[in-house]
């Protein structure tokens, strides 16, 4: 991948002065504080940590916090102060995170106010994970200052057509990196202008999911094994109209076309789903569905999926991975977005499965020429190659085990991702 410009920027800056190179990652965990947002959150932190970053974490989004136990957006930020504070207490960054309020006169909580003008004053590197913050005056005063979008293809759109929110967005940047791998390309169909956008993917931590090395619990008993996968059923919002036609986002639609693939494989083919369910539970069941999610689980069920609440884990960071672990492998699909226009994205939390040593068989965005597929990891279009892929695991699975563990050491080692 070739992002040399910034990596070479930020050593030119380091080696003009002493000690270890201060980078503050912009992030929102706070905002949405689930298992899979903070996971994505802590490998950027720990893996910068790991090449020598002094390395802090801010929250500085200017959103209200969402508490997934009551399933809504509240003023009240006490569940979003102790998601980030446990999360960070785990894995060492207890001195080294800060959330401001806004519910709260834009109160700093973790670091005090003067700790992050301090942090900010003397930063080497901002990343703008997710395109989560909007930069104001002092995050502009950072010298490399790197968006990095996990979801391609919508901001690409927008600025084609003009949009000057996104557009300013991104120009207050330096530096852009997208998940979307295959962007420019000639099978590509998003549109790539005014920005230059470096190829760059999720960084994972791999022992800190490999069973052989984590100093932390698992989980004592396990569920029948299954292909699983952790998903929302229903997203609204972000579809567009581009070239005379309708791209979506949701990905309900994607695994409607595959509804009946149970009744196609011997193997076990699992859904947890984040449905709205007016609150989470701890039990693997749902409260208070809406007439419309109701139906989507007595549909999914009737053809053969089994169905559970993902938030039963999806609120404690160890029980989410243990889900993963516990799982035979993952098969999932795309956004229609990134599978018609060809982005070349690669899901996050598949390659957490991959460096759980679980076979991942997920849909067909173009990431093949960039990824190796064929063996722990399988792309497809069509139900047959979904069939197909899941027999050729189950009949060698500790081959493909190890392949999965083999991507994930070579294409997703923290290490190496983030210093391409």
């Amino acid at each position: 991948m070739e992002s040399g410009e910034a990596v070479i920027a930020v050593r030119a800056k380091a080696s003009s002065g002493s000690g270890a190179r201060r980078l503050i990652v912009l992030g929102m965990m706070g905002q949405m504080p689930i298992a899979g947002v903070i996971w994505q959150v802590l490998h950027y932190l720990e893996g910068f940590r790991r090449l020598g970053f002094d390395v802090y974490y801010v929250e500085d989004t200017e959103a209200w916090p969402y508490n997934p136990e009551q399933n809504t957006v509240t003023d009240d930020c006490a569940y979003t102060l102790n998601s980030i504070s446990r999360a960070m207490d785990l894995f060492g960054f207890s001195d080294r995170w800060a959330y401001r309020a806004v519910t709260h006169g834009g109160r700093w909580f973790g670091l005090s106010d003067s700790r992050v003008r301090q942090l900010f004053e003397g930063a080497d590197v901002l990343i703008n994970l997710t395109a989560s913050t909007v930069l104001r005056e002092e995050h502009l005063r950072v010298p490399i200052r790197i968006y990095l979008e996990t979801d391609p293809v919508l901001p690409q759109i927008e600025i084609a057509k003009g949009n000057a929110s996104y557009i300013d967005l991104l120009g207050a940047h330096t530096h852009h990196f997208s998940y979307g791998e295959n962007l420019g390309a000639a099978d590509c169909g998003v549109p790539v202008q005014r920005f230059h956008y470096f190829p760059t993917r999720q960084p994972v931590v791999l022992d800190w999911w490999n069973r052989s090395k984590l100093p932390l619990r698992n989980s004592a008993t396990a569920p029948p094994a299954c292909f699983t996968t952790i998903a929302n059923w229903r997203q609204s919002g972000k579809d567009f109209d581009w070239n005379g036609e309708t791209y979506t986002w949701s990905k309900h639609h994607e695994f409607s076309k595959f509804i009946d693939l149970p009744h196609c494989t011997s193997a076990c083919l699992e859904l947890a789903l984040a449905l709205k369910t007016g609150a989470a539970t701890k039990e693997r069941s749902w409260v208070g569905l809406s007439e419309e999610e109701a139906s989507a689980v007595q549909r999914l069920t009737a053809h053969g999926w089994k169905v559970i609440n993902a938030m039963s884990f999806s609120t404690d960071l160890l029980s989410y991975r243990d889900y993963i672990q516990n799982s035979s492998g993952e098969f999932t699909v795309a956004k229609d977005q990134n599978v018609r226009l060809r982005s070349g994205w690669f899901s996050d939390r598949s390659a957490c499965y991959l460096a759980a040593g679980r076979p991942v068989i997920t849909q067909d965005t173009g990431f093949g020429k960039i990824i190796p597929a064929g063996e722990g990891l399988f792309s497809f279009r069509t139900k047959q190659d979904i069939v197909v892929a899941l027999e050729t695991i189950q009949s060698d699975y500790n081959k493909h085990s190890r392949a999965a563990l083999e991507i994930a050491e070579e294409y997703f080692r923290a290490e190496s991702v983030l210093v391409k």
